[in-house]
């Protein structure tokens, strides 16, 4: 029985269903009613079955496993030169992180009976949905900008999927995304008798990883894997890039639930790093949001996103955790990438916003020289031709 949603903000629960609402009818983000975790100690890594790759965590996950390449278990590797760990997401399947919330949003979809899948993206995401969406034997729809990346386009069509190209900004590509999602929206809103949430009654299901809990769900493996590979503890710190906040919300959401279930004791804290010019978590914080010139930057355009889905509850993380969200301009990010590109790590540009973030933290003295860090490389370099 696939698990209802719930508004954290309102308590409205609304019954799991191909049609339910992408979001509350009060304009929150939903949330599973479920939360499991395990009881007892954890097996030590070298005891664990990972064959499962992620879903080796399933005790965690509110899904059951439909859909997988059997991804995960990144490997950790260490980065003298940066005194961190980096965590290579980039060797997914489809070359990016996002495959963690594929997994799990597409085998929510099949669990659902979903027919189609829509998605918007700048190309990652996009792709990693197109990707699953074929696994799974659906159809899918994933709304891209008119400037994606020719490699993210491609995997998308060679998936079988149809991309649609919208010309305009980032935000332009979600309003038509959701106007294909809602379809006869007003019609739907009529005939409901107990709300008036954006009913998915278009197109399709709206496999957003912005707004879709399915898609955190997944995320925040990463957080059980970094603390399995580092037997069962937990690092000073972790930075990570914010777009949309879905690996920096995936760390939140598991380490805490790690330590609801006892397996963990305390949490790391979560530094973000965002992209000049596209970085409202700063803006929020009240840091600087643009570069030495006082202009942003295109180089990071994954994480080109100016007012995120869950942008209270990144806020959220950052204080729960004492952590904080800087800002690096185009000039330290091609340092970073360069840097990375000489030591073996073949990576796109946007994934080199948290190495150049992780050097300004120890400039400013936001973490010291022997503290445990772990960094995610997120997204492959492959993804830039």
């Amino acid at each position: 029985m696939a698990s209802d949603l719930t508004c954290p903000e309102c308590g409205a629960v609304y019954e799991a269903g191909p049609d339910e609402p992408w979001r509350c009818a009060c304009g929150h983000a939903l949330e599973f009613t479920e939360r499991p975790h395990p009881e007892g100690k954890p097996l030590p890594l070298h005891s664990l079955d990972t064959s499962d790759g992620l879903w080796t965590f399933f005790e965690f996950l509110p899904i059951e496993q439909h859909v997988t390449f059997y991804e995960g278990f990144t490997p950790m590797v260490d980065a003298p030169d940066w005194d961190a760990q980096f965590k290579l997401e980039y060797v997914f399947p489809t070359g990016s992180f996002k495959d963690r919330g594929a997994t799990t949003t597409l085998s929510r979809a099949v669990e659902l009976g979903v027919e189609r899948v829509i998605e918007d993206s700048s190309g990652n995401a996009g792709a990693s949905i197109a990707t699953y969406a074929a696994r799974a034997g659906l159809e899918a729809d994933i709304y891209v900008p008119s400037d994606v990346k020719q490699s993210k386009l491609m995997t998308i069509q060679r998936a079988d999927a149809r991309p649609v190209r919208i010309d305009g900004t980032r935000s332009d590509v979600t309003a038509a995304c959701l106007e294909a999602v809602e379809g006869d929206a007003d019609a739907a809103a009529d005939a409901s008798e107990d709300d008036t949430a954006p009913r998915q009654t278009g197109e399709g299901w709206y496999a957003s990883h912005a707004w879709n809990p399915a898609f955190l769900a997944g995320t925040m493996t990463f957080a059980f894997e970094v603390a399995a590979q580092q037997g069962w503890s937990v690092p000073d710190a972790i930075v990570l890039p914010i777009g949309q906040g879905t690996l920096f919300l995936g760390a939140y959401r598991g380490f805490s639930l790690l330590n609801e279930a006892g397996i963990v004791d305390g949490m790391p804290r979560l530094l973000g790093a965002q992209a000049a010019g596209y970085a409202p978590i700063v803006d929020a914080l009240g840091g600087e949001t643009t570069d030495e010139d006082g202009h942003g930057t295109t180089i990071a355009d994954g994480i080109q996103i100016t007012d995120p889905a869950r942008r209270a509850e990144i806020l959220e993380a950052i204080e729960e955790t004492g952590g904080d969200a800087i800002a690096l301009g185009g000039d330290p990010i091609e340092t970073a990438l360069d840097r990375l590109h000489r030591n073996g790590f073949y990576v796109e540009p946007t994934c080199a916003v948290a190495p150049a973030a992780l050097h300004q933290y120890r400039e400013d003295g936001v973490l010291e020289a022997d503290d445990d860090v772990v960094v995610p490389l997120t997204g492959s370099g492959l993804k830039t031709l």
